[in-house]
């Protein structure tokens, strides 16, 4: 499944813990939003470890499934491409 990460956290530290954790799972598209494709597995991962990295009190982060079916509908203005994922090569 795909998903788009946003977050606000204000504290620099914890910012910066949360965005290394999300390269580990992502690619960064703005400074503050990552592209995710991942399996169930690693979303309940990602989201756990999430979870654990950020304030409920103080910050925000926003996790958005987007459907197969919607892919297509995505706009992009500007230079980033839309995150893909990996294709399979059978030899």
């Amino acid at each position: 499944m795909f998903y788009i990460v946003s977050y606000d956290i204000p504290k620099n530290k914890r910012r910066k813990k949360l965005a290394d954790l999300l390269e580990g799972y992502g690619k960064r598209v703005q400074l503050s939003v990552f592209e995710c494709e991942l399996s169930d597995k690693q979303f309940e991962e990602m989201y756990q470890r999430i979870q654990k990295c950020v304030n409920s009190q103080e910050d925000n982060v926003r996790i958005y499934p987007v459907s197969g079916h919607t892919m297509g509908q995505i706009i992009i203005i500007g230079c980033v491409l839309l995150t893909s994922a990996p294709r399979s090569i059978v030899v």
